[in-house]
């Protein structure tokens, strides 16, 4: 049996994790159970979002080549059937040796809404998607705005500091370039993920009173272009930045494919901003144990009683819940309301429903093996760029002991793209929830968490790393400089000089 305590840090402190309350009564629970302890895994994870989709114990089965036998093990390879997962936060508040039996003694009753597949695939992304597109709906039953739901109540983007410095350097860059006489009449900056607004208003604000003070006239010359997924953010934005109207577009596109809508600036951008952007897009994960390589595939859920309850709460049959499920993920509240009044008698109702299956929505994992790296996708070819194979995360996956990682499916198709973007003295920044180093996978539960009605995973940071390294740019990472204490990094990429 091979037991990995991942939240080290927590075993000291004012309030230190009890190691042994956490483990033995789960080993307990193994020792009374038909399970092959030589093939068990037992892993312990702080999960740090109180919105998550994880059970305090899960167990994850770990299936080799089509069922089939998996012939002579080479040494040094460790093949295990099970994975025991245990939220060490969570975990004194309950029984733990019997929530850890329950689990082994069988999957319980469980209303499935999905097939196994990659986590890319599953249903909690339409979710993700339904929540940018009703975002209105959900902020109208909530009260709150989703900028609240961030730590601190805000975003760091909107920091003054922090535009003022990204406009300081454009205009060293500027200047550099007017001198050579190779300034374009036109400069572009893209906004990618603009929320509110508010960040575009203190970029603008900061932008045109530096701009007075600099005397060169960049501010009539600018284009600034607020792009987001969600209509209802983009109006939202438009109206925060009514001041500067005559120097921004505004762009509906989905931010894994930015050159789909902003071919025509294909080279031209100088400065590509994102933030809070790339943890909310679609990710798989893949993992390397014992010496062999993994992809973690998924499947949504809600507990039988739970979704018992919710099924007798719009005149339904449990069997008729997850059909119900999909015309909401499909339709939204609004026209479900109207396609099904005798279950949802106003568009409240249905986003009541919406909101409370969301609470209840669980997912569960098992390891399937990948057959070759260069057999899967990471990304697709697209707008001209050929496709990304997994030989890109063998540096990673085989860099040391054992390790499970989001791959960042989305993300990275959205940074490769919007490298192309850029001019070549343009450059990307981003603020997000990067891994800096591939050991802060090895010891931190990066997600998937739950903010409000989204999805939130911390981003593979060198894997950016190296595909942008791949494409002649230049990646750096830094903690947010200024603000104190916080996860959020602040990731840079330029094309070498």
């Amino acid at each position: 049996m091979l037991v990995d305590f991942r939240p080290h840090s927590r075993l000291r402190g004012k309030v230190p994790v009890d190691v042994g309350a956490c483990v033995v009564p789960v080993i307990e629970a193994l020792a009374e159970s038909d399970a092959d302890l030589s093939r068990v895994r037992v892993v312990c994870d702080w999960v740090q979002y109180r919105g998550n989709f994880r059970d305090v114990v899960d167990v994850r089965p770990i299936l080799h080549s089509a069922g089939q036998p998996s012939g002579p093990v080479p040494l040094g390879v460790r093949d295990d059937d099970l994975e025991v997962a245990v939220d060490v936060r969570r975990s004194g508040d309950v029984e733990l040796k019997e929530l850890a039996a329950a689990a082994l003694g069988g999957a319980p009753e469980r209303v499935t809404l999905e097939d196994w597949g990659p986590g890319t695939r599953s249903c909690i992304w339409d979710f993700n998607t339904l929540y940018w597109t009703a975002l209105d709906l959900w902020e109208k039953a909530t009260g709150r705005g989703y900028e609240q739901a961030l730590p601190g109540g805000e975003s760091d983007a909107r920091n003054r500091d922090a535009a003022g410095e990204l406009i300081d350097d454009l205009f060293a860059s500027w200047d550099r370039l007017a001198a050579l006489g190779a300034l374009p009449d036109e400069l572009y900056v893209v906004e990618i993920g603009v929320g509110n607004g508010s960040q575009a208003k203190v970029f603008l604000d900061e932008f045109r009173d530096r701009d007075m003070a600099h005397g060169r006239g960049y501010y009539g010359r600018l284009h600034y272009l607020m792009c987001d997924y969600s209509a209802h953010v983009l109006d939202l934005a438009r109206e925060t930045v009514a001041d500067h109207i005559e120097r921004v577009s505004s762009f509906a596109l989905d931010a894994t494919h930015p050159r789909t809508a902003l071919a025509f600036l294909q080279y031209k951008v100088f400065l590509v901003y994102i933030s809070n952007v790339y943890d909310n897009l679609p990710t798989d994960e893949v993992a390397h144990l014992g010496g062999r390589t993994y992809r973690v595939e998924t499947r949504a859920y809600l507990p039988a009683d739970t979704a018992a309850e919710l099924a007798e709460s719009v005149s339904a049959s449990t069997l008729e819940l997850p059909a119900l499920v999909h015309k909401l993920l499909r339709l939204g509240p609004t026209l479900l309301a109207e396609a099904a009044p005798g279950r949802f008698p106003d568009v409240d109702a249905a986003v009541e429903f919406w909101r409370r299956i969301w609470a209840a929505l669980r997912i569960e994992e098992r390891y399937v093996p990948l057959a070759g790296l260069d057999t899967y996708r990471l990304a697709p070819p697209r707008n001209g760029v050929p496709a990304l194979t997994g030989e890109l995360l063998r540096p990673l996956l085989e860099s040391g002991a054992d390790v499970r990682m989001h791959v960042n499916n989305g993300a990275l198709a959205s940074f490769v793209d919007s490298l192309m973007l850029l001019h070549p003295f343009g450059k990307l920044v981003c603020h997000d929830l990067f891994v800096t180093e591939i050991d802060g996978c090895r010891t931190r539960f990066r997600g998937p968490g739950k903010y409000e009605g989204s999805v939130v995973n911390w981003i593979n940071g060198p894997l950016l790393a190296h595909v942008g390294r791949r494409r002649g740019f230049d990646v750096q990472y830094e903690k947010f400089r200024h603000r104190t204490g916080g996860n959020v990094v602040t990731m840079t990429a330029q094309a070498r000089d």
